[in-house]
């Protein structure tokens, strides 16, 4: 049944021409059965009954044109004085046509509706329909319009409802493709949030190893004890740097962190202190200052000002030389937080600090001043003036 609806939608006109062979057959039938015609009306009604079976069967494929036929059916038979027959039913027929259609405008149905309504009126002029009374005739003309009415007003009821129902349609598929293209801007921002902490991971902990590895490998012969301790630095980095990787791959397998013997807590501003203690061990001469009230800060601060300090002196380690001296200073502000990272070093080439790098070096203060955006923060990175480089930021406590 359900493949039969299907076939009749697909062939709309296929369905109006079985409607007008059924009407025009009726029609004729009563045309030619009826005494009420002579032979030559018989004549004449003949050509209206096949132009309302035209009508019928192209309604939908050719509306404008059809209904144009169906009027000048109607002053056919006006003039040729041809009764009403069955067929005319396809002036109602093509009147709702003209107002369902969303191909015909609005002005147009409107002229198809007042031409509809006319209709009664005319016939009885032609026809001279005496009911008796004048209240009587008025009564008949107005009640013959009534199919005409209901025919316009049941097409321009579906008309709205189908513009109603299309409108719902292209608003759905708005709304997925915009959920779409959120969830791909989700994806996104997840994959470079993660980008940067795998970055700020790896590149701290392994320049602390390759420091170490470094320092180890000089005094190997000269100094085993320094030796060995600086093998220990290795290892507890390689395991700090492990335990952070699988966090992060745990939270981008399944989007929360993994409980695990390995599991290490997210960094925040109270673990600057043991990163500072780190970083002298490698052999990087770093002050540390606290200055104000320290107190507990949302967890994306504290986290964006630990990867800050840390990706600061990590490029102090890359970029200052062996002689480089460094500084973190920190101030607890009562509406925010303020980092201040300074050395006294070389300071890394231009390009990197500015552009990022044209072989896709500088990742590091890219990634810093994307996370201090995301706190809402500001941030300032350069060389200073009396040699050295200088990152300031504030990051405010709400998010502006």
């Amino acid at each position: 049944m359900q493949r039969l609806y299907d076939f009749l939608r697909r062939h709309p006109t296929g369905v109006d021409t079985f409607w007008a062979v059924l009407l025009c057959g009726t029609a004729m039938l009563e045309v030619t059965g009826s005494s009420a015609y002579g032979a030559a009306a018989k004549l004449l009604a003949v050509p209206s009954v096949l132009a309302m079976g035209a009508v019928v069967s192209l309604r939908r494929k050719w509306t404008q044109p059809m209904f144009w036929t169906a009027v000048g059916t109607g002053v056919y038979q006006l003039l040729t004085g041809t009764e009403i027959h069955s067929g005319d039913f396809g002036m109602l027929m093509i009147l709702y046509t003209v107002a369902a259609s969303a191909e015909a405008s609005r002005r147009f149905s409107r002229t198809a509706f007042a031409l509809g309504l006319t209709a009664s009126p005319l016939y009885a002029l032609r026809f001279h329909v005496d009911k008796g009374t004048s209240t009587d005739n008025v009564f008949f003309t107005l009640f013959a319009i009534v199919p005409f009415v209901l025919a316009w007003v049941l097409g321009d009821s579906v008309r709205t409802r189908r513009a109603y129902y299309a409108q719902l349609v292209e608003r759905n598929q708005r709304l997925e493709k915009e959920r779409e293209a959120q969830a791909k801007v989700a994806v996104a921002a997840e994959r470079a949030r993660i980008a940067r902490e795998l970055h700020d991971v790896v590149a701290h902990n392994v320049s602390v190893m390759v420091v170490q590895a470094d320092g180890a490998a000089y005094v190997m012969d000269v100094a085993p004890e320094q030796a060995k301790e600086a093998l220990q630095t290795i290892s507890g980095t390689g395991r700090q740097a492990l335990a952070e990787m699988r966090r992060l791959l745990g939270v981008l397998r399944t989007g929360e962190p993994q409980e695990s013997e390995d599991y290490v807590p997210q960094p925040d501003v109270e673990q600057i202190e043991v990163l500072v203690e780190q970083v002298r061990a490698a052999g990087l001469d770093v002050d540390f200052e606290v200055e104000g009230a320290p107190r507990k800060l949302p967890s994306g601060v504290e986290l964006t000002a630990y990867r800050i300090v840390q990706e600061a002196l990590t490029n102090t380690r890359k970029h200052g030389g062996p002689e480089a001296r460094a500084s973190v200073r920190l101030v607890y502000f009562d509406d925010g937080l303020g980092l201040l990272v300074e050395d006294d070093g070389r300071g890394a080439a231009h390009e990197l600090y500015e552009d990022g790098g044209a072989d896709g070096a500088g990742h590091g203060l890219i990634g810093m001043r994307e996370r201090v955006g995301m706190v809402g923060g500001t941030l300032d990175a350069g060389p200073r003036p009396g040699g050295g480089f200088r990152i300031s930021a504030l990051l405010p406590l709400k998010k502006k």
